[in-house]
């Protein structure tokens, strides 16, 4: 063993070691390169003057070195052979094939632009090796369908919607695409326009500016922009350069002022940080959508060693600024470095199979090239490559493409930019990134402002612009006393402005005001240098229809021939167009007007009721009641004398019978109603004025040659004419005063004799002139209403039409310029029928009716219940007319059980007092007998009479006594 007092041995024997050591690593390290298998990859960019390209290969670098430091115990490494495209399609394209042919590349990364990567597709396809790009965003590269064929970089279909939920958001309805015109351009304006077509959003014009458009061209294209179309909402998708161009020419000429709204896509709003000042300056107020890439530490690193790399590598780029083109570029190769390693386990050799076959590619000057052994599980393990990345998860969806990421909403400020919300895909707009929230599937998707924080427009200003030009609205020149209340229009000559008010003028005024978005207008009177009306409100509209106004605004009618031209908001008032007559009173007093209150089926039922009732009361009262016997005129007399007295509450008999009290009570119901309601029909008659129409017939106005009016300049004219009105019966009112006067004259005097006119203004007229004077009467012509007339497809149309829902509902506007009329509705008749029908009352007489019906059942069933015996007799020899006489003679006589006749008894005890009843017969009262003696007992055919119907002789029953009973026993006993 070494001694421990010798240090200098000790120091020799540590150099030994840590060389043993050293020399075993090297060897190690060599053989292990010896091992390794190197895949040649080839890049083309543009390294010369594009920063994109640059940028993109020094981080192609760094993420092969960072990414076999940390796994150096790979088998493959990547060999990246690079070509310079020189922004050359021609030239990228020529590289490309070289790689191929010569270099047999497994893949190729970096087509920097859509047009090189078109071309590049088609040859990785016929070749089958992955292209790989991380700067072309086209979405019209997707339509090659390529299974080798890589797009990490965000597909600019995506950013599609958070475009048109920014546009929902401010509520604005046309937008104008401003594009690069070339493939890049128009890969995104398809899916653009179809997004927004989805959204109700309109493309009034599309502004395609070529690449090599001179600073003339592109002013020239921008004033077509902002004095043709009327929005100025504008969406910018380009190439950095020609975007810096725009911008710069577009705040010279006024652009990017109050009042613009520019929203500019990922191709520029990536790249803002590379933008020179003067730009930044010229851009202030613009809305930008990129890409979000989360900040995280490990991308804060990278940045860090990036640009003390960048910069030693390139120390004339001074100025130039990280991207997101590096991290995609970075996190690509990574990508591509663990898909080749998978691929690698498997095969050692990466090389090409020379084929014969057909989907062998062929090009003029170029010998035919062969197919890569890999190139197919090269891209399924590309396909299937997960991992976290610069810029996150990375995962590439089945069909190449990345998948779908958030977007940052940026607004330009000064000479930075300020993030003012997010958009997140099926979640929309948002303020703030909810983690929870993106994983929540509950959420509702988001379009609204509210979700946003301030953002600067242009001209400084925080508040949403009015994005539409001023609009010139036209508006038909009224006098002060044609209905001031609906539109009242006057030109101020001091300030050289229409001024217009009026009950049309506030409600759209109150809609403009609750739109999203600002609306500037100004009146113009579509009038005369005399101030009469230019014309009529057709060929006002036929203005609107050429152009010479934006809308108009007034009481105009929505009518079928006019929406031919032109689109109406819904309604803002109800309309039609009515007749208007005078009316009369229709009070006629005379002797029989006391009749006229009751119809004559009423006047019948009512006498023949009471006519019931007093027959009814005679049934129930006859046998017990002495008020309602005695002869039979005397009986007649008192059974219709109580009937009719109960109208006046005046019957002085007495009713004894609870039956009868029932009957009564319900009759007396009955005759209070029928009183009550003839005393106040006939009040009615005598005292209120009763209106009726003087015409009701249009075709008595034909007939009679009566002179109708309209007012000038309306449609109302047309349809007089319709209805056979000639010329000379037709005469022209301006005012409500005119059409007055019009009306006093007559058509005798040159007036009129009816009116047509709209609902709105008839009933306005009917609410200054009293009702009494005169009344809509039928038919009425439907219209539209009242409406405001905007060109065909104005997005303002919809807008405005939702809020006047939203400030007509509830009558507040309308409530202010009109009062309520007192009038008859126009839909009925002035005067009102008086007269009461049987209709009204028949329930009544069915309720007495079943009520008498009722007594009389309690009343008769026992009767004829206890003489059972006499209609139930099996005797031939008795006829039925016998029975019924007996049976009628037994119901005439005094029913001596009920108390009242026992009352009368005890009353008249001791007395012997013969009673006459009716006349027809004669009883003598015993008072030691409960009956009187039956008159049958007086002859002997009486008496067998009665037997014949009696089966016991002990039957105590009531004697027949009347005479005629004997004359017809004896008929039937001859």
């Amino acid at each position: 063993m070494m001694k421990k007092d010798n240090p200098i041995s000790f120091v020799y024997f540590v150099i030994f070691m840590v060389t043993c050591w050293c020399v075993l690593l090297g060897g190690m390290a060599q053989t292990r390169n010896e091992s390794n298998v190197v895949v040649k990859v080839g890049a083309v960019l543009d390294v010369t003057n594009g920063t994109v390209g640059i940028i993109g290969l020094s981080c192609i670098n760094m993420a092969l070195t960072d990414f076999y430091e940390s796994h150096s115990h790979y088998k493959t490494r990547i060999q990246i052979i690079v070509k310079d495209s020189h922004k050359d399609v021609v030239t990228a394209a020529t590289h490309a094939l070289e790689l191929i042919k010569n270099e047999e590349v497994q893949a190729i990364m970096g087509p920097t632009t859509t047009m090189e990567a078109n071309f590049m597709i088609q040859l990785g396809d016929k070749a089958q090796i992955p292209i790989v790009t991380f700067s072309a965003t086209s979405p019209s590269l997707a339509s090659f369908q390529s299974p080798y064929f890589f797009q990490i970089s965000q597909n600019d279909s995506a950013q599609v919607k958070a475009i048109t939920s920014i546009i929902q958001a401010f509520g604005w309805k046309q937008v104008v695409p401003i594009y690069i015109d070339n493939s890049f351009g128009e890969g995104l304006i398809h899916y653009l326009a179809n997004v927004l077509q989805e959204a109700n959003i309109q493309v009034p014009y599309l502004s395609a500016i070529s690449l090599s458009a001179t600073d003339d061209a592109i002013t020239h294209e921008l004033y077509k922009i902002m004095t043709t179309i009327p929005t100025r909402v504008y969406i910018v998708h380009m190439s950095p350069d020609l975007g810096s161009k725009l911008f710069t020419l577009a705040k010279k000429i006024g652009m990017m002022g109050e009042g613009y709204v520019w929203i500019v896509t990922d191709s520029i709003a990536n790249l803002f940080n590379s933008l020179n000042l003067n730009v930044w300056e010229s851009m202030e107020g613009v809305i930008g959508v990129r890409t979000y890439i989360p900040r995280t530490k490990k991308l804060d690193d990278f940045r860090v060693r990036w640009k003390r790399k960048f910069i030693s590598d390139n120390p004339t780029l001074l100025n130039t600024k990280f991207n997101i083109f590096g991290i995609w570029a970075y996190d690509a190769t990574t990508a591509l470095a663990m898909a080749m390693e998978k691929v690698g386990i498997e095969n050692t050799k990466f090389g090409y199979n020379e084929s014969n076959t057909s989907s062998n590619y062929y090009m003029p000057n170029f010998e035919k090239f062969g197919i890569a052994q890999n190139g197919k599980k090269l891209s399924e393990a590309l396909s299937n490559t997960r991992f976290n990345g610069l810029s996150g998860d990375f995962n590439v969806i089945d069909d190449g493409k990345l998948q779908s990421s958030i977007f940052e909403i940026i607004n330009v400020i000064g000479n930075g930019e300020k993030r003012v919300g997010f958009w997140i895909p099926n979640k929309g707009l948002a303020r703030n990134l909810d983690m929870k929230g993106l994983i929540s599937k509950n959420s509702i998707y988001s379009s609204s402002k509210n979700d946003l924080r301030s953002i600067l427009w242009p001209g400084d200003m925080y508040s949403i612009p009015p994005i539409w030009k001023k609009l010139k609205i036209g508006v038909p020149a009224r006098h002060a006393d044609n209905y001031p209340e609906f539109l009242k229009v006057k030109y101020d000559n001091n300030t050289n402005k229409t001024q217009a008010t009026g009950f049309c003028i506030d409600v759209f005024k109150a809609a403009v005001d609750i739109l999203p978005y600002n609306l500037e207008y100004e009146f113009l009177e579509y009038a005369k240098p005399d101030g009469e009306m230019a014309g009529t409100y057709d060929e006002l509209i036929t203005q609107l229809y050429q152009g010479k106004y934006d809308a108009v605004v007034g009481d105009v009618t929505i009518i079928a021939n006019r929406s031919n031209y032109v689109d109406f908001t819904m309604p803002y008032i109800e309309s039609g167009v009515t007749m208007v007559v005078s009316t009369k009173d229709n009070r006629k007093k005379n002797a029989w007007t006391f009749l006229k209150p009751l119809t004559w089926d009423l006047w019948v039922a009512s006498v023949g009721s009471f006519v019931l009732f007093g027959f009814v009361v005679w049934n129930l009262e006859h046998k017990i009641n002495d008020d309602f016997r005695g002869p039979p005129s005397y009986q007649i007399g008192t059974s219709l004398w109580f009937s009719f007295s109960t109208m006046v509450y005046a019957h002085r008999e007495k009713v004894v019978s609870n039956l009868t009290r029932f009957v009564t009570v319900v009759w007396v119901f009955v005759v209070l109603i029928l009183v009550q309601s003839y005393t106040a029909s006939l009040t009615s008659m005598l005292t209120v004025e009763q209106l009726s129409p003087t015409i009701t017939d249009v075709n008595e106005l034909i007939r009679n040659k009566m002179n109708v009016g309209y007012p000038i300049g309306s449609y109302v004219q047309g349809i007089v004419k319709k209805l056979g009105f000639p010329d000379s019966q037709l005469i022209a009112y301006q005012s409500p005063n005119e059409f007055h006067e019009l009306f006093i004259k007559g058509s005798v005097n040159g007036g009129i004799d009816a009116a047509f006119d709209e609902v709105a203004y008839v009933k306005h007229f009917l609410r200054t002139y009293s009702c009494s004077k005169y009344v809509m009467v039928e038919p009425r012509y439907k219209t539209g209403g009242f409406g405001y007339a905007f060109p065909k497809g104005s997005p303002l149309v919809a807008d405005i039409s939702r809020a006047i829902l939203i400030v007509t509902e509830g009558g507040k506007i309308e409530n202010q310029w009109f009062i309520e009329p007192t009038c008859p509705d126009s839909n009925t008749k002035v005067s009102s029928n008086n007269n009461l029908g049987l209709e009204s009352f028949w329930g009544l007489f069915l309720i007495a009716g079943i009520a008498s019906i009722i007594a009389l059942l309690f009343f008769w069933v026992p009767f004829l219940y206890e003489h059972k015996h006499i209609w139930l007799q099996n005797n031939l020899s008795t006829s039925l007319w016998r029975r019924i006489c007996i049976l009628v003679k037994i119901f005439d006589q005094r029913n001596l059980h009920h108390y009242t006749f026992k009352k009368s008894k005890n009353e008249s005890e001791n007395s012997n007092i013969a009673h006459h009843d009716d006349g027809l017969g004669a009883v003598e009262a015993s008072s030691d007998t409960q009956c009187p003696p039956s008159p049958f007992s007086q002859t002997e055919s009486n008496i067998s009479v009665y037997e014949e119907f009696s089966p016991n002789t002990e039957m105590n029953i009531v004697p027949i006594i009347n005479e005629e009973v004997a004359h017809v026993n004896n008929n039937e006993i001859n």
